[in-house]
Parts: structure tokens; sequence; C-alpha cells
């Protein structure tokens, strides 16, 4: 499986749902990266996601999965469980 990047913020109600689809699915090998109070990480986090602010910002391997409903919208293709186990 391959490994799951997450950057979030304190009280972010999108993270949590988003983390919890992931656990869900079973996903044990997830980097959760907190750019709440530090903007070397925010600034991470924009260049990574060509420029996307709003958290989470998920990146699955080298893939750039987006946010949240992102994330959903993968799951209900059925395209989420091909991209987290393809080597």
């Amino acid at each position: 499986m391959k490994n799951v990047i997450i950057y979030t913020k304190d009280y972010c109600p999108y993270c949590v749902k988003a983390m919890q689809l992931l656990k869900m699915k079973n996903v044990s090998n997830i980097q959760e990266i907190d750019i709440t109070n530090d903007t070397n990480l925010q600034e991470e986090m924009l260049a990574k996601a060509n420029g996307r602010r709003t958290v989470p910002q998920i990146f699955i391997g080298d893939t750039h999965v987006g946010g949240c409903d992102d994330l959903y919208a993968l799951n209900e293709k059925g395209e989420l469980d091909k991209l987290l186990s393809s080597a």
C-alpha cells in the first residue's frame, strides 16, 4: 500500500472526515502534517498542492488527490482502492 501524506489544521472537520475514510480503508501508513501554526509547512503544502490553500490536502504516493471531497469522489468512483494499492 502506498504512503499517504495529509496536510491538516486544528479544528478542521474535513480533515477528520478524510482521516476517517482512510482509516476505514485500513490505511496504516498515513503521515499527518499539521500546518496550523507553521508557515514553512504551509508554504510547503502550497508548493506541492499547486497553490491550493484549503486543508486537507492529500497525497497518495506521488499523486495529489486534492481535498476531502476529492478523496470521497475517488472512493465513490471505485478508484481510491486502486490508487492506494497500485505500485
